[in-house]
């Protein structure tokens, strides 16, 4: 693939793509889009074959590593050290800056619409007409856009664990404030006797944790989204916390903000902050916006938040954690591009788990209700990317993907 398709900037990129099953699979071509952005594809092909394989009996499977990952990935090493990937960890601003400068005028190509016009090449060099889209997390913004500008190409989208198609949804607010209802419900579950809401404005407002706090539940949105696991012990470690006892939610709080040791080939933080800064809708402007005055602008947006939206947590959790964090200080570079439509035409089955705070379940809604012929179902007492962690995500997608007309 060309670094720059407008060749301004010389070089190229190598790709790695994964392909299982043949040309003539009766449904034709399934292109399965991983997340991040960060995460490569290609290692995934057995993981997928084992959640969907009646679907691809019926399909031939495509995956790729996306530009900046995989064995080509954006090699950062003090912001890889630093947060990993994590979404909500907050870097130094010297990482950041370190990486930028290290990428040099490269930052400015690993935006969507670059990777949207990688994958079109791809779908012609497979020699297929029309193909068929599933995206999980930041690949859901990654198949919405390649779906907004070639829609003739696209027969059906699997959109599991929504990111807003805008680019909005940077400082949170949704994930914020549904994990009052995600903490309740696991307390009803279990019968905690206690209201870990409660627990948790007590906590934040006392220590001044809640980033800490916001990571460790979006973490366990993934790995232990009933808040379930003895082993973690989420809601006690509240409870007790809040009457005074704060070592065991420390202990979980530094624990799951300790930068994963995942390799860029793994997940690449460096192009997680190339694309992030590029492709989204910022309080300062798009990605252009010189850096003098972002500061100004982020804490206008804060404090235009309602303190009730974002509850038990602060507003200003919502500007200090890691996804504004790490752009703040990234230099002006090229904005990812507007897609040329804003409404997705074809048939859309929007997945979404009913506690990921990742992805809140409001952003799949929020899709749904603008998009003619979504299909939302949402996944009592599963998190994020739920064809992977619920057999119900799997099986909601199987059974979507084989009612698609030949």
């Amino acid at each position: 693939m060309p670094l720059d398709r407008t060749g301004a900037m010389p070089g190229t990129l190598k790709l790695q793509t994964a392909v299982f099953g043949t040309a003539d699979a009766p449904r034709g071509t399934l292109l399965f889009l991983t997340g991040g952005p960060g995460q490569p594809g290609v290692p995934f092909v057995q993981r997928i074959r084992e959640r969907l394989p009646e679907a691809l009996a019926q399909y031939r499977l495509v995956m790729i590593d996306q530009r900046g990952t995989g064995g080509a990935a954006v090699d950062c090493p003090q912001l890889q050290a630093e947060v990993g990937s994590s979404d909500t960890v907050v870097p130094t601003p010297g990482a950041v800056t370190a990486c930028a400068k290290n990428l040099g005028v490269n930052r400015n190509f690993y935006t969507t619409a670059d990777t949207v016009a990688d994958l079109e090449d791809l779908r012609r060099a497979l020699g297929v007409g029309s193909w068929t889209l599933d995206g999980v997390s930041y690949g859901t913004f990654t198949a919405g856009r390649y779906a907004l500008t070639h829609p003739h190409r696209v027969r059906a989208l699997v959109l599991d664990s929504v990111v807003p198609l805008d680019g909005a949804g940077v400082l949170y607010e949704n994930a914020l404030g549904h994990s009052a209802r995600v903490l309740r419900t696991a307390c009803r579950e279990q019968g905690c006797g206690f209201d870990p809401a409660r627990d948790l404005a007590t906590v934040v407002r006392r220590d001044g944790n809640g980033v800490g706090v916001f990571n460790l539940l979006v973490i366990a949105s993934i790995i232990d989204p009933k808040l379930d696991n003895p082993r973690f012990g989420i809601l006690g470690a509240l409870h007790a916390s809040a009457a005074g006892d704060r070592a065991r939610l420390d202990g979980l709080v530094a624990g799951f903000s300790a930068p994963s040791d995942e390799p860029p080939s793994e997940f690449s933080s460096g192009l997680h902050a190339a694309t992030l800064c590029a492709d989204s809708r910022w309080p300062w402007g798009d990605a252009s916006a010189p850096a003098e005055g972002r500061e100004q602008a982020l804490k206008r947006a804060v404090q235009r938040i309602r303190p009730a939206a974002v509850w038990p947590f602060e507003r200003k959790t919502a500007g200090a954690q890691g996804i504004p964090q790490t752009c703040l200080p990234w230099p002006s570079s090229r904005p990812d591009q507007a897609v040329p439509r804003r409404t997705l035409t074809m048939p859309v089955l929007i997945l979404a788990g009913d506690r990921d705070l990742s992805t809140p379940v409001q952003w799949a809604r929020d899709l749904a209700s603008v998009t003619p012929r979504a299909e939302l179902v949402v996944l009592a007492g599963a998190g994020h990317s739920t064809q992977s962690r619920s057999d119900g995500g799997a099986r909601a997608a199987e059974e979507f993907l084989l009612r698609q007309a030949h």
